[in-house]
This record gives structure tokens, sequence and C-alpha cells, in this order.
């Protein structure tokens, strides 16, 4: 079981994650957190035209988490805000692609849930 949860791709990631930092005044930011096993996952977000035009996140998580922000920050660079409120848990345990099970899809679904809920809250706020 432990050889299958930490593949290669996902310790490649966890290790050497894309798009890991702080972006300078983002047009969004924010903190999301998993309270069950620790992880802080912070992004920042730039927007240009409804796409997203920059991401990074910083923070200490476990390798499936940090593994699919990384993931997840090189899928949706450049795409429409509305085809990312579209992604959901499917999509990420299909770019994981390793079996997950419940304790962990918490981990595996923060960075989804996190960049999702500051979109929202942008939303709300222009509402």
């Amino acid at each position: 079981m432990t050889n299958t949860l930490y593949r290669e791709n996902i310790m490649e990631h966890y290790r050497n994650p894309r798009n890991y930092g702080k972006l300078e005044n983002p047009d969004l930011e924010y903190l999301g957190e998993n309270l069950s096993c620790g992880d802080s996952l912070r992004f920042t977000l730039k927007m240009k035209k409804e796409k997203l035009d920059e991401i990074r996140f910083t923070g200490e998580a476990c390798a499936i988490s940090k593994a699919a922000a990384s993931m997840l920050s090189e899928k949706i660079l450049g795409i429409f805000i509305e085809d990312i409120m579209k992604i959901r848990k499917d999509d990420i345990l299909k770019m994981l692609n390793i079996e997950i099970g419940p304790v962990r899809m918490k981990c595996a679904l923060l960075p989804l849930e996190s960049i999702q809920t500051a979109i929202r809250g942008k939303n709300d706020k222009s509402a």
C-alpha cells in the first residue's frame, strides 16, 4: 500500500513543486488548511480577462496535498475561471493517478477546494 501511495510522480511533485512561491500583489489569496493532518497551503492568484494568469502556493503539507497543488497549478494555469470551477474530485483523482483512501481524500482535495473558495470569494464580493 505504501509503495502505491507514494508513487514516483507524487514524490517528484512533492520534492520539486511547480509554481511554488508567493505572488506580489495577487488578485486573490487564500489559506487552505486540513486540520485533521496539519496541511496548510496558501494560494496566491492573478487573473487576466477571466483567465488564471499566474498562480503560486506556499506552505507545509503532506506529499499528497503538495503534489496535488503542484499538478493542479500546472493544469489550471491560463484557463478560464469558469472552467476551474467545473473541476471535480474525480478530475483530481485521475490527475494523481493513485488510490486515495478516505483519510487522505481531504489531503488530495485541499488545493482544489482552496482555489475554488478563493474564486467564489471574489465573485461573492462583486455580487
